[in-house]
């Protein structure tokens, strides 16, 4: 079975450029623009990663991890934020709200590969 992930990010650029490493890396990937499309794509697909900016229109991105970790049926789904805030207390908090990991705007991609990977452990 693929592992499915879905990006939710406002701006187009990094959504290609992340559609574009998630695909090469073998991943099935389906994306949203903003935070209500996020929780929608999330609800239609079940995807076993989520990279989630947190600045996001309609819904940031620490509300989006807050209904993934609210609701029992997504318990598993595994949230890495991306933000361009790397502040301490913007880390603790996506943190504190369920984030499996937290990368600052601007990362390399391979270390975002590697967090991928990390992140969802042996099954992907």
């Amino acid at each position: 079975m693929t592992t499915k992930v879905l990006i939710a990010d406002d701006e187009p650029n990094i959504v290609i450029s992340l559609e574009f490493l998630m695909a090469r890396e073998g991943y099935e990937v389906v994306v949203a623009g903003d935070g209500e499309e996020a929780l929608e794509q999330i609800e239609r697909h079940t995807p076993d990663l989520v990279l989630l900016d947190v600045m996001m229109p309609k819904r940031n991105g620490y509300e989006v991890c807050q209904q993934i970790r609210a609701s029992p049926k997504w318990r598993n789904m595994k949230v890495i934020m991306l933000t361009a805030k790397g502040r301490d207390a913007e880390v603790a908090k996506g943190l504190a709200l369920g984030a499996d990991a937290y990368m600052t705007k601007p990362f390399s991609t391979k270390d975002l590969v590697q967090q991928v990977k990390r992140v969802l452990g042996p099954q992907a």
